[in-house]
C-alpha cells in the first residue's frame, strides 16, 4: 500500500460521516482490516480515542444508518 493511500483510509476513518463500507469499497479494507491498520499507525491513547468515537457509531456503520442516507461522505467535501 502507498504511503498516500494509508494516509486516506486514516482520513477517512477519522471522519463522522464516511462508513466503513466505504472504504471497504474503494480501498478493499474492511472494518477489521482499518482497525488493524488504525492501531499500528497511531499511538495507542489516539486509537483508544478512536475506537471510542466510531463503536457503534450510526455514521460509521451503514447498517445502523438510516436508508434516506445514500452516500458516504458529504455533498460539498472536496469542492473548491
Amino acid at each position: 500500500m502507498q504511503e498516500h493511500e494509508k494516509s486516506r483510509i486514516i482520513e477517512m476513518a477519522w471522519e463522522d460521516r464516511t462508513p466503513f463500507e466505504a472504504i471497504e469499497a474503494t480501498f478493499g479494507y474492511a472494518e477489521k482490516d482499518v482497525i488493524k491498520l488504525m492501531r499500528s499507525n497511531l499511538k495507542p491513547s489516539s486509537f483508544r480515542l478512536w475506537r471510542e468515537r466510531v463503536s457503534g457509531r450510526k455514521t460509521k456503520h451503514k447498517s445502523l444508518r438510516s436508508p434516506d442516507v445514500s452516500r458516504g461522505y458529504c455533498p460539498t467535501q472536496y469542492k473548491r
